[in-house]
């Protein structure tokens, strides 16, 4: 029969991150793109402009990716200790992510086809209405990427201080909201690129200007989706790409005794948190706590399971021969 409490051996399996300033800006954000989103689509069937229509409806894409990255965070607050999920909630603020990043890539995709449209058949452009909505466009959509680069910027300081001894400043991003903040640069940089073509078009005649832009946006926003899209999609299929940090595992190991990592398996169980699986054979076994305390310096290691196998027989002439 036990004598000790089994809580000593016991920990936490809630590696979510509080991101509750980040929601509230990205709820403010969310507002203000919905708010400009419905006076464009009224302003432009009162008018009968078709680029207040088509901006307004480009802008209900963004929307949706907002309330993406809210209802992660939510979700992932208020299922933090459910027990049915055997890491906790840390990736949800990943899915939002990879969720947002898709919806970046229908929006390059719907861009691109109404850009190459317009190339080879141009239509009739309302030149002051177009600009005053691009105009407007980019005030919001740098008021939202002021509110939300402080949390980014924050984000990103914070880890390197706290992991200043691993470069994991991307991996420890907070990938949800890097989502929202590049659906703001993209409808920012189409507002730009908007402008110029417009401005291009009206005073110099080249009316194929404003499908150019169009497709320079596509390309590079087209560019921004794919990089989130392959950084979430790793860690939702437990990869990692921390080199690094495999290295200074089998490192810190080794160099005890004589020990040697036979099998080791590192993922990302939440944005800012690896778990790792290791499996060791050595001629003195000692307890998994002890190997786990040569491991207490790697600071995103939050959950270690070790496997110890002590070395006997004839399959250890070549360990002892190392």
């Amino acid at each position: 029969m036990h004598v000790h409490k089994l809580e000593n051996w016991q920990h936490s399996h809630d590696f979510s991150v509080d991101h509750h300033q980040a929601e509230k800006s990205t709820r403010i954000v969310m507002i203000l793109t919905a708010i400009a989103m419905v006076a464009e689509i009224v302003a432009g069937t009162i008018f009968g402009s078709m680029a207040l229509l088509a901006d307004g409806w480009h802008m209900a894409t963004h929307v949706a990716a907002f309330g993406i990255t809210v209802f992660a965070y939510q979700y992932a607050r208020h299922h933090a200790k459910n027990p049915k999920y055997s890491f906790g909630t840390g990736k949800v603020s990943v899915l939002g992510g990879f969720a947002s990043a898709v919806a970046l890539a229908v929006v390059a995709l719907m861009m691109g086809v109404e850009s190459i449209t317009r190339l080879f058949v141009p239509e009739n452009i309302q030149f002051n209405e177009a600009i005053a909505v691009a105009v407007i466009g980019l005030v919001v959509n740098l008021i939202s990427a002021l509110l939300l680069q402080e949390h980014h910027d924050h984000d990103h300081h914070e880890h390197h201080h706290h992991h200043h001894r691993h470069t994991l400043q991307e991996s420890l991003r907070d990938r949800n909201l890097q989502a929202a903040y590049i659906h703001v640069l993209a409808d920012a940089l189409t507002s730009v690129l908007a402008i110029i073509g417009l401005f291009a078009a009206k005073y110099l005649g080249w009316v194929w200007m404003d499908a150019v832009m169009g497709l320079v946006g596509v390309i590079v926003i087209a560019k921004w989706a794919s990089g989130l899209l392959q950084d979430t999609s790793l860690i939702l299929l437990d990869g990692t790409s921390d080199k690094k940090t495999k290295t200074d595992i089998v490192d810190a190991i080794e160099a005890d005794a004589d020990n040697r990592v036979t099998d080791l398996h590192l993922w990302y169980i939440g944005q800012n948190h690896l778990a790792a699986t290791i499996s060791l054979v050595t001629h003195y076994p000692r307890s998994p706590h002890y190997y786990k305390n040569l491991l207490s310096h790697i600071s995103p290691l939050s959950h270690v399971i070790i496997e110890v196998n002590p070395c006997e027989g004839g399959a250890c002439l070549e360990l002892s021969q190392n």
